[in-house]
């Protein structure tokens, strides 16, 4: 069974972050693992306090899975500081980890920014060279090529600006507005636009996290890019799609939209409880 493992902070709800990464990763068949590198007090309506754990333990933890079950890939996802970046790329690199996907989580819903600019320095340095994709979104892109991304031109001018500059392929997201959630993937000097029909459903929290999740999972499973990320878009079509409607904000997606079997059947009547 392929394998793969997720870096990132937490969600007690459940919505996002490593709860989000498992269950995709499990969802799309590998083995999914998990780093922790912040604890996050969060739910559908906001973030209430970080607490980011040691670059000693983080160091940790990457020693015992890649110690004991390689993955076939790695996910990254939440990192705010400097010191941890750097303690994970040494990891990384020390281990030869492939078919790395960073999700660099860099703003807030809400639009406050959760890194700052020598996090952001030591990620372009440091981690995203050693990624086969990076993920951002318009506020993240607009953070890493340091400019204002305002159309579709915009969108493949930062893509293609953030590869050259990091060493890695690009799959910048389109939404926030200016497209249908569209994507634009420039890799290998080429670009390619992922075009999906934007899915009416205000419950978004954690589609960040699933669409790269998802990704590396096919990775894993020996799909090439291209293809991994169209199938990564039509799953989190599915799990937005499904319409879950839990909490008082932002709801998180139904990632489970496609469990079926015995496991995940309900009781029929209240016998069954018993």
């Amino acid at each position: 069974m392929k394998t793969a493992l997720s870096i990132a902070g937490t969600d007690p709800s459940g919505g996002a972050g490593i709860q989000a990464d498992l269950k995709t990763m499990t969802m799309n068949g590998v083995f999914a693992m998990s780093v922790i590198t912040a604890l996050v007090a969060q739910n559908t309506t906001g973030v209430r306090e970080i607490v980011e754990l040691t670059p000693e333990f983080l160091g940790q933890q990457i020693d015992a899975v890649f110690e004991d079950i390689p993955p076939d890939a790695v996910k990254i996802g939440m990192v705010a500081s400097s010191s941890l970046i750097e303690k994970m790329a040494e990891r990384l690199r020390f281990y030869q980890a492939e078919n790395i996907v960073v999700d660099p989580v860099m703003v807030a819903t809400s639009g406050d920014r959760l890194i700052n600019q020598e996090a952001v320095d030591t990620l372009k340095n440091r981690l995203l060279p050693l990624a086969a994709l990076a993920t951002p979104n318009i506020p993240e892109a607009e953070i890493l090529a340091s400019m204002a991304i305002h159309t579709p031109e915009d969108i493949e001018t930062a893509a293609k600006q953030i590869s050259d500059t990091c060493g890695c392929a690009v799959l910048l997201k389109g939404g926030h507005n200016i497209n249908d959630a569209n994507d634009f993937l420039y890799a290998d000097g080429t670009g390619t636009w992922f075009c999906k029909t934007r899915i009416d459903n205000p419950n978004t929290h954690g589609t960040g996290c699933t669409l790269s999740s998802a990704i590396a999972s096919n990775l894993a499973k020996g799909f090439d890019l291209p293809t991994s990320i169209q199938r990564s878009k039509d799953y989190l079509s599915g799990a937005l799609g499904a319409m879950l409607n839990l909490g008082k904000g932002r709801g998180p997606l139904q990632h489970s939209f496609n469990l079926t079997g015995e496991f995940a059947r309900e009781a029929a009547s209240g016998s069954d409880r018993e």
